[in-house]
């Protein structure tokens, strides 16, 4: 399965924010992006004023990362989406959060998507009581997430939920703490998504 491989606090500068995909030290004086507030590269530091499509693509890549995707992907998730019933950009974002490894993330199991990603690959976890291992499994209503009773010792896990002890999940996720079980109660919203993505400019950029 492809995946972006490279150092991922470059992505951060490119994009100009946190994209949170180092867990830990984003928190720290150690993020790039506190020490170089600037795009990598050698023009870097220069003066940079984006086209419309230019901002248009900033977005979309800025998504992509956010949930670890590459083009093709996140491409085809547009597609689904804009032959839903509804909005597009609207259906995108609860088709991307719904993503088993970001719903692990939710969770509080991992402290980024990357590290939830990862765990899902290790498979520690079960969905309805069957041991899934792909991070693009899409969770629906009714299904049961459940971390593995042989993988509840890991102490990597154990620090990622003490630590996220204070964050509530999303109200689409019922999330039984003391047994490590979660049961998707509903379909991610807009109002869900604690991210700074401008749905609408994705869908531009794709309609041109």
């Amino acid at each position: 399965m492809a995946r972006y491989t490279d150092a991922v606090c470059r992505l951060c500068r490119r994009e100009g924010q946190k994209l949170f995909l180092k867990g830990d030290r984003c928190y720290t004086e150690k993020c790039a992006i506190e020490r170089r507030a600037y795009a990598p590269g050698q023009h870097g530091q220069g003066r940079t004023k984006n086209s419309e499509y230019g901002l248009q693509l900033r977005e979309k890549q800025k998504a992509k990362r956010y949930y670890g995707i590459l083009e093709n992907q996140f491409h085809t998730y547009f597609e689904i989406a804009a032959k839903k019933k509804g909005q597009t950009g609207e259906n995108l974002l609860s088709l991307l959060e719904s993503r088993l490894d970001n719903t692990v993330y939710r969770l509080g199991f991992a402290m980024s998507r990357p590290e939830a990603r990862q765990l899902v690959r290790h498979g520690h976890f079960t969905v309805n009581g069957h041991k899934t291992d792909i991070p693009s499994f899409l969770v629906k209503p009714g299904m049961v997430i459940a971390l593995k009773e042989t993988s509840k010792s890991i102490e990597k896990i154990k620090s990622s939920i003490e630590a996220n002890s204070f964050r509530q999940p999303p109200k689409w996720l019922d999330f039984d703490r003391n047994n490590l079980v979660a049961k998707v109660v509903g379909v991610p919203t807009k109002e869900d998504i604690d991210l700074p993505i401008e749905e609408h400019l994705i869908v531009e950029f794709y309609s041109k």
